[in-house]
């Protein structure tokens, strides 16, 4: 014996039919805060602030860095031999 049922209906129908939850506005309210979290994420990749971010490790005058650098003249380099 074959027995073929057929039922006509849309997800939302067989969801509520079935009891499940309706999780769609949750799941609205989580891609929102993760497309802010990457947008944020991305600024932080920007070339200007990657810029600002290196060059803010260096010192800020060129004097400065004429004084770092005759510094390691005079002490002499890790591992050399003069």
């Amino acid at each position: 014996m074959k027995v073929n049922i057929e039922i006509d209906c849309t997800p939302e129908e067989a969801r509520r039919f079935m009891g499940l939850p309706d999780v769609q506005p949750m799941q609205v309210a989580v891609m929102a805060k993760m497309e802010k979290q990457m947008l944020e994420g991305i600024e932080a990749l920007a070339p200007d602030t990657v810029l600002k971010t290196w060059l803010g490790m260096m010192p800020a005058g060129a004097e400065q860095m004429r004084e770092a650098f005759l510094g390691l003249m005079k002490v002499g380099f890790p591992g050399s031999t003069g």
